[in-house]
């Protein structure tokens, strides 16, 4: 393929508050060589002065081809007058190479008030492809411009919500009005390059992701746009949750520190976290809930979340330390139960767990514990299967996936870790991501010999999914390193993201 190369071009003219506007849209599929790239596009209008438009990043069309954006409004002063007809050239720079796509150095040219203009060997083309839907949206229009060279006499839009386990059919209807309803302009000639509109309504309800192709009758057969094999995608972002030790105020520069968990938290837009150690001044077994770090943090994000928080004993000779759960959704059922023999506030090895449901739109009811349990010979294995028989006990249809999360003081093939492994209920979800192999063996064969290639793991910090689960990982990171967001804790955080299966 060409490392860059232009699919349409949208030349409007449009009055808004009588002073009228000149819209340049340059659309173009680039070659995935390296995540460091530059796309711009150069273009003069009729007085001759080139200027660049940087374009941006809009989806990922399979492994090897991106589709970029750059976009250009020019308002009318009276200075100023509108470039009209431009010519243009696109530009791509990714390791240390120069890439064009300009004609053969010939240029391209739109005429002023032209509607869009496909590249010349693009007969069908969607326009303004959004693959992420937004919250709440239960439609999603289509809109397609198709070359009238092609005599087209129907349009139709395959869908499904289910992975192709059942199908949907949408007609699109050609519009003939569509440039004075899209751009509420006088085109001088929309059709000038031969360019119809036919738009569709996907009735997309409550579905998480949207498979779709296009078909096209014409007089000579159907044709199919499936977006070069790998059909169009739209999807509700995934959940992302995250799990951290705050190491009970023992870290130096502490405040600067909460400082570094709250901006990760926003930038990341993480939706639920699960904090463990976290604490507040003893103040006599009252606490001090301005002193209580996940308070602090959550207080410090752009939007503060909805928080649940209990603790076990005190720690450190002057905290009360517990666990929490932050979301970005409301929380509901809430509880806290004691999974350790002991309940005494007095003892390190009292440990207490939290949990609470959170109905995250499009996935259903989760259930989400924070936990902190003792290490192997201190009562691990007593306070797994109490937290496990706790989860069971919530787990009906209703509910989408349970998740087990915080520090388990287990590492990765230990005896602890083949507990969980054994009871064949929950599933390490940072193994699944990062070693699928591995995962398999574990989970899959059960191999006796399979920690041998794990002796250099040293997790401990864990989100364990039920099997039963409807959901299924997207993503995983590790941050709160060295070279991710800092070092805040004597342990690293996870980051993952879910989504239906």
């Amino acid at each position: 393929m060409h490392e860059i190369q232009l699919l349409y071009v949208e030349n409007i003219i449009t009055r808004k508050k009588s002073l009228p506007q000149q819209e340049l849209t340059f659309v173009m599929r680039v070659a995935n060589l390296s995540h460091d790239k530059k796309v711009e596009v150069l273009w003069a209008g009729e007085q001759g002065e080139w200027q660049v438009a940087h374009a941006s990043y809009q989806y990922q069309i399979d492994a090897d081809k991106e589709c970029w954006q750059a976009k250009v409004i020019i308002r009318a002063t009276g200075h100023n007058s509108l470039p009209g007809n431009i010519n243009f050239a696109l530009h791509f720079q990714c390791l240390g190479q120069d890439y064009w796509d300009n004609r053969s150095g010939s240029n391209y040219a739109s005429q002023a008030d032209s509607g869009i203009q496909l590249a010349a060997n693009q007969n069908l083309q969607q326009l303004g492809f959004e693959p992420k839907l937004k919250a709440g949206q239960q439609r999603h229009p289509i809109t397609i411009s198709v070359n009238q060279a092609l005599q087209v006499t129907a349009v139709n839009i395959h869908w499904t919500t289910d992975n192709w386990h059942s199908t949907h059919t949408t007609a699109c209807h050609f519009n003939r009005h569509y440039w004075h309803e899209h751009a509420q302009s006088n085109a001088r000639n929309p059709n000038q390059y031969g360019s119809e509109i036919w738009q569709g309504l996907l009735k997309i309800k409550d579905a998480h992701r949207v498979h779709y192709s296009i078909s096209y009758d014409t007089v000579d057969g159907v044709l199919w746009d499936n977006n070069d094999g790998n059909n169009y995608e739209l999807s509700h972002e995934p959940l992302r949750l995250m799990i951290l030790n705050l190491h009970c105020y023992q870290e130096a520069q502490q405040d600067q520190k909460f400082n570094q968990i709250a901006k990760a938290i926003d930038d990341l837009a993480v939706d639920i976290v699960c904090f463990q150690e976290v604490a507040e001044l003893w103040n006599e077994g009252r606490g001090d809930w301005s002193t209580h770090s996940a308070n602090i943090i959550n207080n410090r994000l752009k939007s503060p979340f909805h928080l649940y928080s209990d603790w076990s004993h005190i720690g450190f000779d002057k905290y009360r330390e517990g666990v929490a759960i932050l979301s970005r959704y409301p929380l509901h059922n809430q509880a806290a139960r004691y999974v350790s023999d002991s309940d005494s506030i007095y003892s390190i090895h009292s440990r207490k767990v939290i949990m609470a449901q959170v109905h995250v739109p499009t996935m259903g009811v989760i259930n989400v514990f924070s936990a902190h349990l003792s290490w192997w010979e201190d009562g691990f294995a007593q306070q797994f299967k109490k937290l496990s028989s706790w989860a069971n006990e919530l787990q009906d249809s209703s509910v989408s996936a349970t998740l087990l999360c915080g520090d388990f003081n287990i590492s990765c093939g230990s005896e602890g870790y083949q507990l969980v492994i054994n009871a064949n209920e929950y599933e390490d979800q940072f193994l699944a991501l990062q070693d699928q192999h591995a995962f398999q063996k574990v989970f899959k064969v059960n191999d006796a010999h399979w920690s041998n290639s794990h002796a250099e793991d040293y997790r401990i910090d864990y989100i364990f999914m039920n099997k039963a689960s409807e959901l299924k990982v997207r993503s995983g990171r590790v941050i709160f390193t060295d070279d991710d967001y800092g070092k805040v804790s004597d342990h690293c955080g996870y980051l993952m993201s879910f989504e239906p299966k």
